[in-house]
């Protein structure tokens, strides 16, 4: 043995990658294991990475993609080549269609007449992920941190292709080198994954220990949720830009500020600011809970707006988004958002800006840093509120509207249940009242997704998991187990309807592995109940679309759960006893709801389509 290889221990490139990654602070890896990503995964967890595995790739895609929405760091998933990357593909589509910084390891087959070969950069490129590759040992180090930082500072999805025969390869001393450079930790970390970023990125890295740089600055919602703690923070905004939003706040009289992901981290700001000006707060659906507890808190604007909110975002004379993209959902085709209103957009990205609809005002720029640099060119003083006509929104009349109406609980509606059914309102309102306060909230696709979103209070804007961005129904479960393993301070309430939980029945095994102690609640109406409602009024016939009876309660105590059903109200007592303790299990909640009810919000999705 040579003196060189005594120095730097034999590494070869499937180890470097796992080092490489855990020392630029990964740490969880989803992922199923297979022959060409078993060393790879090994040397994740040797290096201190938690690696959690699921029972298909599918769910692992979308658990790491949770997972890295709730804790605002990069996530890595490792599958097997081939096979394992198709299985992933809708996880990774809806995390790409996201901007999730997400880091996908896919070893590749590099000889067509392999079983397993495929064009795994075309498939990637083709649903919008970021592709990368590892060429050789000599590189290994530099092409992981690249990959590693276009999804951490890209706020983007990165496939990470690593053939099968360079993963073999071992390093060369310098290479070898690099990795312990990297293994050093601590800033040395930090600096030497910047030493590699080429100009002129001009890359700031927030302090680790501030608890706002958690959540750092962010993309708008129709690109990252949330965004990563270290994050590219432009040196300056346009001050004609600021002057002119300083300007339209001053004449506003009736202002709505509506928070998309890119505004997390940013609440004090957007607070102070709304003081100041007399707004009123709304936030997309990916940032219910952003102003939870704000006495001018209007909640979720756009198809799940309650009553009041469509009301007093409609007579807005300023509408600002910030790091919120406006889609159709968001303005229901934009009808939320009246014909004379001013629109602002803030955004990081100015790709973004404008894309939904047409704005009066884009300013291009962190949404905390804008926000500090408008509110310093305002006359009145920090926490004055603005007075007489001024204030606008802000009068003892609006706020007593608000405490009154602007939950949905607190709108009439005639009950349903009977013939041993509950209505899904009286469902979601009785679990609300049962449930801790202290939450994290995950939302399946499908006809009954509104009644969680609506029903279900959380508290922040960092408690609710929404992987709508694909529209695929089937990823509920496999959201809040991502969720959970990220927030294991919260209970995490999964919400799913029977078809979608019955699609990721198998990752149930999952959560009790983990022992996981969330609840998971299915709004079973025996049918893909989108469909029903969408065909169902013009006479289509639906023997496609509904199906027979299943105990998915037994199922789940199968699978080793504590499970109630529940058809009536008083059958939630059952609930209220696995909250008493000691949780040892998760429990799923197997609800019959009335399959009556259509969705108004899914009448938006299908104009989309």
């Amino acid at each position: 043995m040579t003196g060189r290889q005594m120095s730097h221990p034999t590494m070869n490139v499937a180890e470097a990658v796992g080092a490489v990654l855990a020392s630029l602070g990964v740490r969880t890896a989803f992922g199923v294991v297979g022959s060409g990503n078993f060393h790879v995964t090994n040397s994740l967890v040797r290096h201190g990475v938690r690696y959690v595995a699921a029972r298909h790739e599918g769910g692992a895609a979308t658990m790491a993609d949770a997972y890295a929405r709730m804790s605002g760091t990069v996530a890595v998933l490792t599958v097997h080549q081939g096979p394992g990357v198709t299985n992933a593909l809708t996880g990774v589509t809806e995390a790409a269609k996201s901007r999730t910084p997400l880091l996908a390891l896919a070893p590749e087959a590099t000889s067509a007449r392999s079983n397993f070969w495929i064009d795994q950069a075309a498939l990637a490129s083709a649903v919008g992920v970021h592709v990368a590759r590892v060429a050789s040992a000599e590189t290994v180090v530099d092409d992981t941190v690249m990959a590693f930082l276009a999804a951490l500072l890209g706020r983007r999805t990165v496939l990470l292709r690593l053939p099968l025969d360079v993963q073999d390869e071992v390093l060369p001393d310098e290479a070898a080198r690099a990795v312990g450079e990297l293994q050093a930790g601590g800033g040395g970390v930090r600096r030497a994954a910047a030493s590699r970023i080429p100009a002129p990125w001009g890359l700031t890295f927030p302090s680790e220990h501030d608890p706002e740089a958690v959540d750092g600055p962010g993309a708008s919602d129709g690109a990252a949720e949330p965004a990563a703690p270290d994050s590219i923070v432009p040196d300056s905004i346009a001050p004609n830009s600021i002057a002119q939003f300083a300007g339209l706040l001053r004449a506003a009289r009736r202002p709505v500020f509506v928070a998309g992901r890119g505004a997390r981290g940013a609440r004090r700001e957007l607070e102070a600011l709304g003081e100041r000006v007399g707004a009123l707060y709304a936030t997309s659906a990916v940032a219910k809970g952003h102003f939870h507890g704000s006495p001018w808190d209007l909640d979720v604007m756009g198809g799940f707006a309650s009553p009041l909110t469509a009301e007093l975002v409609g007579g807005a004379d300023l509408v600002v988004a910030w790091g919120c993209s406006l889609t159709m959902w968001t303005t229901r085709h934009g009808k939320l958002i009246g014909p004379g209103a001013t629109v602002v957009q803030v955004d990081l990205d100015a790709d973004v800006i404008g894309v939904n609809r047409p704005v009066d005002l884009g300013v291009i720029g962190d949404v905390r840093a804008t926000a500090r640099a408008v509110a310093d060119l305002l006359d009145a003083p920090s926490g004055d509120a603005p007075s007489g006509d001024a204030a606008g929104y802000r009068t003892p009349e609006i706020a007593d509207r608000i405490a009154r109406e602007v939950r949905w609980r607190d709108v009439p509606y005639a009950d349903t249940g009977g013939d041993g059914r509950i209505d899904p309102r009286t469902l979601t309102i009785g679990l609300d009242d049962l449930l801790p306060a202290d939450r994290v909230v995950a939302v399946d696709s499908g006809n009954f997704m509104g009644y969680p979103a609506m029903f279900l209070s959380v508290p922040d804007g960092g408690s609710f998991c929404f992987t709508q961005a694909f529209q695929s129904i089937g990823l509920g479960l496999t959201t809040a187990i991502g969720a959970a393993v990220a927030r294991p301070d919260r209970l995490t309430v999964a919400a799913l309807g029977d078809g979608g939980a019955l699609m990721a029945i198998a990752e149930l095994e999952t959560v009790v592995r983990l022992g996981l102690p969330m609840v998971i609640v299915v709004y079973d109406d025996d049918a893909y109940g989108a469909e029903v409602h969408h065909f169902g009024p013009d006479g289509f016939p639906l023997g496609n679309v509904t199906f027979p009876p299943v105990d998915l309660a037994e199922i789940a105590r199968g699978f080793g759960c504590a499970a109630v059903s529940v058809r009536r109200e008083e059958d939630l007592a059952g609930v209220a006893e696995w909250l008493k303790g000691p949780r040892d299990r998760p429990l799923l909640v197997h609800a019959k709801v009335t399959p009556g009810l259509a969705a108004w919000w899914l009448e938006e999705a299908f104009r989309g389509h």
